[in-house]
């Protein structure tokens, strides 16, 4: 029974934390909320996008103890964004606005630095929470460029429910992110290794509220 409720337990956090990261990615991929404030939002949910990533691959990575559950991990949040677009989609969104799995890069490295440090939980901490800060960034501004342009797409895709007053504007970019890439991987680099210690750390509650 024990066994059972520590799987439960496992995987309902799994599932909250992708569903999470889910609806940050669809925020981050809001073209209206992208237009209207650019690098601003670019910036902020490519952090929030780090965090949520690092904390479920690290826990998940370190309860099982399987070089690649990382991975897997992003996987689930690939797969939930896809059907969750999918859902948008169906209410009018265009489907092509940020649908590309950019955590996956992100998360090979994080298995990648597990796999080097012989399963060394504190060096997967600091060198996996640190290459996942400042890898997905740039991944993300690569993702972008794959994608339609955000201001066209506002304007070609109205979004019906919206009140006159909050249709698309110019985009607001302000003069603290000159470099948005450079910004979201200094802060997510630093933010992360306090995540994957947090992740860590609730492996052994896990186990402990469970023994």
């Amino acid at each position: 029974v024990m066994v059972w409720l520590r799987r439960c337990t496992h995987y309902l956090f799994i599932v909250v934390v992708a569903v999470n990261s889910t609806l940050l990615t669809i925020n981050a991929g809001d073209y209206i909320f992208y237009t209207d404030w650019a690098w601003t939002s670019y910036t902020v949910f490519s952090i929030s996008q780090t965090l949520m990533l690092t904390v479920g691959a690290v826990y998940y990575l370190t309860f099982t103890g399987v070089v690649g559950t990382a991975t897997y991990y992003a996987l689930i949040m690939t797969v939930y964004t896809w059907v969750a677009k999918g859902a948008w989609f169906a209410l009018g969104y265009p489907y092509d606005f940020i649908v590309t799995p950019v955590w996956i890069p992100s998360a090979i490295l994080l298995d990648l630095a597990y796999w080097a440090t012989k399963k060394n939980k504190h060096s997967l901490i600091l060198f996996g929470g640190v290459l996942v800060g400042m890898s997905l960034p740039l991944f993300n501004m690569v993702n972008l460029m794959t994608v339609a342009d955000p201001l066209e797409t506002a304007f070609k895709y109205p979004r019906p429910t919206l009140p006159p007053y909050m249709t698309p504007i110019e985009p607001q970019v302000g003069k603290f992110y000159n470099s948005p890439v450079a910004l979201g991987a200094g802060a997510g680099a630093v933010l992360s290794v306090t995540f994957a210690a947090l992740g860590c750390k609730l492996t052994t509650w896990t186990y402990r509220w469970m023994a």
